[in-house]
């Protein structure tokens, strides 16, 4: 029993940690961690995810709210079309097998580490003069949208949070600087990971006490996140993670293709 709450409020702190310095990279561990260390099904440990995701990025948000790098406008757009899409992935997610699931997954981890790596090197300290960060013309709503829109599908069917598409997105298409960027998605991955949420609620599939526990320790791994953020240069925090993710990817690429292809592991 204490191996267990150790294990959860361990897991908690690496999601709380990873997502505060990255702006994404806590989604991606969640589900793993929740599957392989802790032994939770597919299926329960997507809601749980969504949930820990969420407040844990509000926390965030709280803690970074008189930096001025939170552009709430923009978040609040990005999720509106995003929470639609969310209700739709989480709709879809119950219909799918768990290994199909976690080898598509996979997957998506490593077009996430490739996108997180790439973004790395994207050094913009102010907005550029076509950004929508600091005013939104017709263009940028469309954009926004769209792109909010295919965030919140991924982030329902996954049970991710989405920010590994949310701050490359931010940062390249939209001119955000980055660390604005990192910190507008916050608000963002918590915003579209409701409308997931309440998709999964549906089927009841929650289990709170664990969800609590997690959310205990990814509130001291978000504080850890959000101070390592602002000593720590971005390009390496990213570029750190993508090759914890690519780690990720490789093990549940290999794990459940084989369960999914021939034989078993």
């Amino acid at each position: 029993m204490e191996t267990h709450l150790a294990l959860a409020i361990g897991s908690g702190a690496v999601i709380g940690l990873a997502l505060g310095a990255t702006g994404g990279g806590g989604s991606l561990l969640a589900i793993p961690l929740l599957v392989y260390v802790l032994g939770v099904k597919v299926q329960s440990a997507a809601a749980i995810s969504l949930v820990v995701v969420a407040v844990s990025a509000l926390l965030g948000v709280y803690q970074r709210r008189e930096s001025g790098e939170v552009k709430v406008k923009a978040a609040l757009i990005f999720s509106a079309a995003g929470a639609v899409g969310a209700w739709g992935g989480a709709y879809g997610h119950r219909f799918v097998r768990e290994e199909t699931a976690l080898f598509l997954f996979s997957l998506l981890v490593i077009v996430a580490a490739w996108q997180m790596w790439r973004q790395s090197d994207y050094r913009l300290e102010r907005a550029s003069a076509e950004s929508c960060a600091e005013q939104f013309p017709r263009s940028c709503w469309i954009k926004v949208s769209l792109i909010g829109a295919v965030v919140g599908l991924l982030t329902g069917f996954f049970g991710v949070g989405g920010g590994f598409v949310i701050v490359p997105a931010l940062a390249l298409v939209l001119g955000f600087p980055m660390r604005m960027a990192v910190s507008t998605s916050l608000l963002i991955i918590a915003l579209v990971a409701v409308g997931g949420l309440v998709g999964h609620l549906q089927t009841g599939q929650m289990d709170w006490l664990l969800a609590g526990l997690l959310l205990l320790g990814s509130a001291l791994g978000m504080t850890g996140g959000s101070w390592t953020i602002q000593r720590v240069s971005v390009p390496t925090l990213t570029k750190s993670f993508a090759v914890v993710a690519i780690g990720v990817a490789i093990v549940l690429f290999i794990h459940n293709g084989m369960k999914l292809f021939g034989g078993n592991v």
